[in-house]
């Protein structure tokens, strides 16, 4: 028999799985999106630090376990070999049972669009390139290996002031044009937000790998995602290049405000874990994990908070509804 046709000539299913399956990934996850990807809120002006080069590539073993995500609700997937094929272990998360949304989302997004282009050049043969093993990456070069992408967002009471203004300095004085410097920005970030856990209220971290390849573009999509939460960036630094809005003027917030929101995503090469933001004390270890990233694995930062214009307010509504993933400490 040959490969992908029955005996009497006609297509297999398999041939007929392979050809549609490309046709079939992208309606899914265009459906998905509708369904996880919540309206964005905008509640007050922030502030942003960040940067970061996707353009060199981790001299990583070629074994890749496959794009997983883990969320803050205690639960999501761990991640099955892409050898598996897309299952159930994909879907679970964006329906509420164990984590999930936006952020889930788009690593779900980016491993479907490496199966998908997987599975699109691979043609009617199932065998893979010599020398790989069932549970090789087998569809890049083996020096990309998986990346986690990992987000901490905090809702501190707004007495946090002090915190406001440590960012503001930080972002007047950061080298974010350097690896050294955005491991600097994420050391100082994590090492004040450790010295208040008195301000902690409300909490949710979350991580998921991916493919070198889809990992700029995830983190992207990440990225503008919080921004888009907010109304304006009054103080930005990022990628060595520091920006103030002159429309309107930095500063604390207002004596009546609820909340200050942060938001810290990273991108990097070591295999992260994060505990959840269960409790307090989770949420303190997934911080000093990602503080104790060093400068040769951090790929992306971005530290973005709000509010950040004087005066303003982020009040509990505000704060819940642009950030539906928080859980009370």
């Amino acid at each position: 028999m040959l490969l992908g046709f029955t005996r009497s000539g006609a297509p297999s299913g398999r041939f007929w799985f392979r050809r549609l399956a490309p046709c079939l990934a992208w309606p899914l996850v265009l459906a998905l999106v509708l369904m996880a990807t919540p309206a964005p809120a905008m509640a007050a002006s922030g502030g942003r630090i960040g940067g970061g080069s996707f353009r060199s590539a981790p001299s990583m073993p070629r074994s890749y376990g496959g794009g997983g995500y883990r969320g803050g609700y205690n639960g999501g997937y761990g991640g099955g070999g892409f050898g598996g094929g897309i299952g159930f272990p994909f879907l679970i998360p964006l329906f509420g049972f164990g984590g999930g949304g936006l952020f889930g989302f788009l690593i779900l997004m980016a491993v479907v669009g490496v199966i998908a282009n997987a599975l699109r050049g691979g043609g009617g043969g199932g065998a893979l390139p010599a020398g790989a093993r069932g549970g090789d990456l087998a569809y890049g070069p083996p020096a990309d290996g998986p990346v986690t992408i990992a987000q901490i967002q905090l809702g501190l009471l707004a007495s946090a002031r002090e915190l406001q203004a440590d960012l503001r300095r930080l972002a007047a004085s950061a080298d974010t044009g350097s690896s050294a410097g955005l491991q600097q920005v994420l050391q100082e970030t994590t090492l004040a937000l450790l010295r208040h856990p008195d301000l902690w209220v409300y909490a949710s971290s979350e991580e998921g790998e991916v493919p070198f390849g889809g990992a700029e573009s995830t983190f992207n999509r990440l990225s503008m995602a919080e921004r888009s939460k907010l109304e304006r960036e009054v103080t930005t630094n990022v990628g060595g290049s520091r920006r103030s809005d002159s429309g309107i003027a930095a500063g604390d917030s207002d004596a009546t405000s609820d909340f200050i929101a942060i938001t810290l995503l990273v991108a990097s090469r070591r295999r992260l874990r994060l505990p959840g933001a269960g409790s307090g004390e989770q949420l303190r270890t997934a911080l000093q994990q990602l503080g104790a990233i060093g400068s040769e694995e951090l790929l992306a930062l971005e530290v973005i908070w709000q509010p950040e214009g004087a005066g303003e307010v982020l009040s509990t509504e505000e704060l819940l509804t642009a950030y539906p993933q928080l859980q009370h400490l």
